[in-house]
Formats: C-alpha cells, structure tokens, sequence
C-alpha cells in the first residue's frame, strides 16, 4: 500500500491561487472557460523582406557570406515559413519566391554535375551571395543614418519668450542756469534787430503773461525760444521772461527739457484747462 505525502508544505503549494479576479481567488480553471483560438499571438522578430530574413540567420550563426551552406539556411528557411503560415501571418509573394530560390539552388548544388560542364561555371550561389552583399551595404547604411542625431528626436531646440519690457526714459531735473542759458541766446538774437530810435513804451507784465498763454496749450510742446519777439528788443524779452517766470510761479505753466543741453519746451497745466 502506497502513502500519500500530504505535508503542510504541499498542501499549501497546492493551494495557492494562479489568479485573482475581481478579489476572488482562483486555484482551478472554470469549466465553461472559453479562449477563443486567435486570443494569443505571438510576434517574432520583424524583417523586412526575404533578404533580410537571410541575412538574420547567417549572422546568428556566424556563417560566411561567400561560403553559404545552402543546404542548411534552406531548411532554416523553409522552417521559418512554416512557423508563420502556422500563426497565420500574411506571407508576402516575395518570402515565397525566395523560398523556391533556395530551393532551386539546392537542387542544383545536390546534384551531379556532368563531366561535360567546366569547372568555371559560376557557382548557383553567386546571384543570391551579390544580392546579400549589397542588401547588407544599403542596411548598415540605414543604421549609421538612423545613429545620427534628429532634431525632435535626440536634439530639442531650447526656444524661450523675454519678458515684455518697458523702457521708460528718465526726463533730466532742469536747472536755472539751463534756463538762463537760453535766454543768453534769445538775447543774441535780439541784438540783431537793435534799433537807435528812442522812444517811450509800455510794457505790461501781466499783459505779457496773457499772450504767453494765449500760445501755449495743453496738448502740445511750445519751444521756449518762440515765445519771444526779437524785433521788441531787449526790453520786450525781458518783460516776456518775467512773465513766463510768473507764469511757471503760480504753477499755471510747466517748462521740459527732453535731455541734456537740448531745447527747452513749455506748455500749460492740465488743470488749468480743466479749470
């Protein structure tokens, strides 16, 4: 009578689940399981045609190109065939024209070959041996080209917006003596239009000041010096620089300089247009 090993250990081998659904352990397959025949496929490796299928199996096995055992690789070959009508892959006319390729090169390196015949005849291999040759340059080719590095794939141009900047340009503090400068030139000028005759006129600061404000606005520059009548004289410049003084004092006009040592502009407050 025969015992039957029932130890802990393979009890507990035994039990254990091969899968899990749903939470459920399963330790023995469903008996109204279906798998249909197509459920589970296999992909070998993928070449290109017929040539490249050649190629993989001398290279897997070390073989020379020049001295191919025909033989040998045809039934590789054939195998291989078989194995993908078997799984039901689309074999291209091409695979099977090689096939019957081979198999004429077979037969013809099997068979007795006459006395007749000269031993110059080109080897059957030849045509097949050139073909592998020039498919092997043109695939490394392809690969040295694929090494190289693409942009988008191994190199990514870097590309990056600047920030929106705002140049805002500082107005230089404008002095007296910027002020007086100009006023040296209006007076040059003036002295071109100096006249002998004497005579007695009347000038009114504060009718000055109503003509300056007549000629500027709030809207535009003025530029200082044609605020002055070279032809009234020294006298006549001089009370309109008193009246622009006023002016500026009692905050109704505003003068700009836009740089250093540039003209001087003027123009009214914008209050004073409001008001």
């Amino acid at each position: 009578m025969t015992e039957i090993n029932t130890t802990p250990e393979l009890t507990l081998q035994q039990e254990i689940p091969f899968a899990l659904v749903h939470g459920e352990a399963f330790t023995q397959l469903p008996q109204d399981l279906y798998i249909p025949p197509d459920a589970l496929e296999v992909f070998l490796e993928a070449f290109e045609g017929p040539l490249d299928l050649l190629l993989y199996l001398i290279r897997r096995q070390n073989l020379d190109v020049l001295d191919i055992p025909i033989a040998e690789i045809t039934n590789q070959y054939m195998s291989y065939i078989d194995m993908m009508q078997d799984m039901r892959f689309e074999l291209a006319a091409e695979y099977l024209l090689m096939a019957a390729m081979l198999a004429e090169i077979k037969s013809r390196m099997l068979l007795p070959r006459p006395e007749s015949i000269s031993e110059d005849e080109e080897d059957p291999r030849a045509e097949l041996i050139r073909r592998l040759q020039e498919y092997e340059r043109y695939k490394q080719a392809a690969e040295e080209i694929e090494e190289l590095p693409r942009v988008g794939r191994d190199i990514f141009e870097a590309s990056a917006k600047g920030p929106d900047l705002t140049v805002v340009k500082a107005q230089p503090d404008l002095e007296l003596k910027e002020l007086l400068l100009a006023f040296q030139d209006v007076l040059r000028r003036t002295d071109m239009f100096a006249s002998h005759q004497i005579q007695r006129e009347v000038l009114s600061v504060r009718e000055r000041m109503t003509n300056v404000l007549a000629a500027l606005n709030a809207e535009s520059f003025t530029e200082f010096t044609t605020l002055f009548e070279y032809k009234e004289g020294r006298m006549g410049v001089v009370v309109t620089l008193l009246a622009i003084l006023e002016l500026i004092k009692e905050s109704i006009i505003e003068i700009i300089q836009t740089e250093p040592f540039g003209p001087i502009y003027v123009k009214t407050r914008q209050h004073v247009h409001e008001s």
